[in-house]
C-alpha cells in the first residue's frame, strides 16, 4: 500500500484504512462492468490486480493491529480499537465482492490468451513444470486459475475475519444480526397490525349488517 506507517501512528493507520476503503469501492465498481460493453481482457487484468491489492492490504493492516490487541488482552486490559472495527467491516465487504467476483468469472469467462500472449500470466509456473514433465505444450486456463486464486483469497479473508472477531466488541459483532432482526420485527409488526385491523373491520361489518326484512 502506498501510505507509509510509523510505529504507533494513528494518522498513518487511518490513511492505510482509507486507501483500502477506496480500493474495495473501486473493485466493486469494476465488477459492475463484467459482461457489459466495457468488459475486456484489460478490465479483467485490472480487476485481478486490484483484488490482490485489497486482500494483501487487509492482511497487512491486520498484522499491524492484531498484535497490539493480543498483547492488551493478554494483560487483561479491555480494548476498543476503532481501526480494528473499521477493518473488520471492510473485510466483510471485500469478502462479499470476492464471492461476487468468483461467480461472475464462472458465468462470464473471458478469453485471456491473446492478452497474455506476450506477457507473463498470473501464475504460469505450474504450467511450465507440467510442460517439462509431460514434454508437450499446455495452454493455460486463465479463467480456472482466476477462480482458484479468488477461492484462495476468500479463504484467507474468512480466516482473517475469524481472528479479528475474537477481539471485536460484542455489540459490533452482533450489529448486523440486530439490524436484520429489527427489520424483520418491524415487518411482522406491520403485518400483524394490518391483519388485526382487517379482522376488526370484518367484525364491525358483521355487527352493523342491515336487516332489510
Amino acid at each position: 500500500m502506498s501510505a507509509t506507517l510509523q510505529q504507533n501512528d494513528p494518522e498513518s493507520l487511518t490513511a492505510l484504512i482509507l486507501e483500502l476503503n477506496g480500493q474495495v469501492a473501486s473493485l466493486r465498481d469494476l465488477l459492475i462492468h463484467i459482461g457489459q460493453d466495457r468488459d475486456c481482457s484489460e478490465l479483467r487484468e485490472k480487476i485481478r490486480r486490484l483484488r490482490r491489492n485489497c486482500v494483501e492490504g487487509c492482511k497487512f493492516i491486520a498484522q499491524l493491529i492484531l498484535p497490539q490487541l493480543r498483547s492488551a488482552v493478554a494483560e487483561g486490559i479491555p480494548v476498543y480499537n476503532s481501526h480494528h472495527v473499521l477493518l473488520f467491516f471492510m473485510s466483510q465487504l471485500l469478502l462479499r465482492e470476492l464471492t461476487k467476483c468468483h461467480r461472475l468469472v464462472q458465468v462470464v469467462p473471458m478469453d485471456m490468451s491473446g492478452y497474455y500472449e506476450n506477457r507473463a500470466g498470473p501464475s504460469n509456473l505450474g504450467n511450465v513444470i507440467s510442460q517439462i514433465l509431460l514434454c508437450k505444450q499446455i495452454t493455460p486456463d486463465f479463467n480456472q486459475e482466476e477462480l482458484c486464486s479468488i477461492a484462495k483469497d476468500s479463504e484467507e479473508i474468512v480466516q482473517l475475519l475469524t481472528e479479528m472477531q475474537e477481539f471485536l466488541p460484542k455489540q459490533e459483532t452482533n450489529l448486523e444480526h440486530q439490524m436484520a432482526l429489527t427489520e424483520d420485527l418491524n415487518k411482522w409488526t406491520k403485518k400483524s397490525r394490518g391483519s388485526s385491523l382487517c379482522k376488526n373491520m370484518r367484525f364491525l361489518c358483521c355487527i352493523r349488517r342491515t336487516n332489510y326484512l
